[in-house]
């Protein structure tokens, strides 16, 4: 048994992403209709998930394009609005993710009791968003003057739009990962958002470190499920659940639906 289990409730977890509009500060921030659309977006977004029987969510300033690495104050501030607005409403699990900010997502976690974070904590990167670098002793010492020691923290090692800037096997990564910073999971991603995770590069990661809790972390939709869950244990899920399997477009019921009747099928004959 994993920590998945006491934390989400269940083995081969689907984590949802609430994808949050973009906000003040975001460059296509809709100044007329305000925060208050931002709220209701999301409330729409996380009722859906939550018919469609997700086991958890997790709220992302998804929208935000392009993304920062040092992000304003202002981006968790609005998102802790929409979150406290929302909190009543919320009837799983939750988790945060500031794009791409490290820090402040624990910050976010802590302030609005959220039981997991996904950022990137580690490496050296060249990214769409230039030479990405972090700093995870400070981080994880960050996360306790902050009182958040108990928040998961799900280490993406693949980050998308970026690739490693030293020559490393993605094999030694994950192990040197685990064994320096102990993190909670590992994400493995695709090229963007909705772009498939290589099983193939999962199931490396997933072989180095047997012990961590992987998560295929992009583009696991109802086709390609069975085989990532396979190896994985778990997903994160976001497109899939989208109109037509569209990035940007609202989140389908019956989409959500039709994709965790596959899961508690193959959970079945786990």
């Amino acid at each position: 048994m994993s920590w998945l289990k006491e934390v989400i409730g269940t083995e081969k977890a689907i984590i949802a992403m609430c994808h949050m509009q973009p906000m003040p500060g975001d460059p296509y921030y809709c100044r007329d209709k305000g925060m208050e659309y931002v709220v209701e977006t999301t409330r729409r977004e996380l009722l859906a998930l939550q018919e469609g029987g997700v086991d958890a969510v997790m709220f992302s300033n998804e929208f935000s394009l392009p993304y920062l690495t040092d992000v304003k104050m202002i981006t968790p501030i609005a998102m802790a609005r929409v979150i406290g607005e929302l909190r009543s409403e919320i009837k799983v699990p939750y988790g945060v993710n500031v794009l791409w900010d490290a820090k402040k997502s624990i910050d976010l976690a802590s302030a609005t009791g959220a039981s997991f974070v996904r950022e990137i904590f580690t490496g050296v990167y060249a990214s769409d968003f230039g030479v990405w670098d972090t700093n995870c002793g400070e981080t994880v010492r960050h996360q306790y003057e902050v009182h958040a020691e108990n928040v998961k923290l799900l280490f993406n090692i693949i980050p998308e739009a970026a690739k490693y800037m030293a020559e490393r096997d993605i094999a030694q990564i994950a192990k040197t990962t685990v064994f320096n910073c102990k993190p909670d999971a590992l994400c493995v991603s695709g090229i963007t958002a909705g772009s498939e995770t290589d099983v193939q590069v999962l199931k490396i990661v997933k072989d180095a470190v047997p012990d961590t809790v992987v998560f295929a972390n992009t583009g696991v939709r109802i086709h390609n499920v069975e085989e990532q869950l396979k190896i994985a244990d778990g997903a994160v899920v976001g497109t899939t659940f989208k109109v037509d399997g569209k990035f940007e477009n609202r989140v389908d019921t019956e989409r959500v639906k039709e994709f965790m009747d596959k899961v508690h099928a193959i959970r079945k004959t786990a």
